[in-house]
């Protein structure tokens, strides 16, 4: 329990960055997972989509702060790796 003005203030403060951070975590997985089933689906115009959506979605959320940014490069490498290999044309490969 806060026991200053100044705590009171700190403890409202976080609790509204922690509700914020949970909800675009929360987004950001969905979106990921999404890409992720289309990918392992074959389905090239929604893996093609939802590729696009999560890399957005994973660069928001490091940029504001609610993912680290390594954690979110990683994520992005991995699913980049995953598609090339499995949908080539779907990212403009081979």
């Amino acid at each position: 329990m806060a026991n200053t003005r100044k705590s009171t203030k700190r403890a409202k403060q976080a609790d509204k960055r922690q509700a914020r951070n949970t909800v675009v975590r929360s987004a950001t997985r969905t979106a990921l997972r999404q890409a992720l089933d289309a990918v392992k689906n074959k389905d090239m115009s929604k893996a093609q989509a939802a590729y696009k959506s999560a890399v957005k979605a994973l660069s928001k959320a490091a940029s504001k702060g609610s993912i680290p940014k390594g954690r979110a490069a990683r994520k992005i490498s991995r699913l980049t790796r995953l598609a090339k290999k499995a949908l080539p044309a779907a990212l403009g490969g081979k």
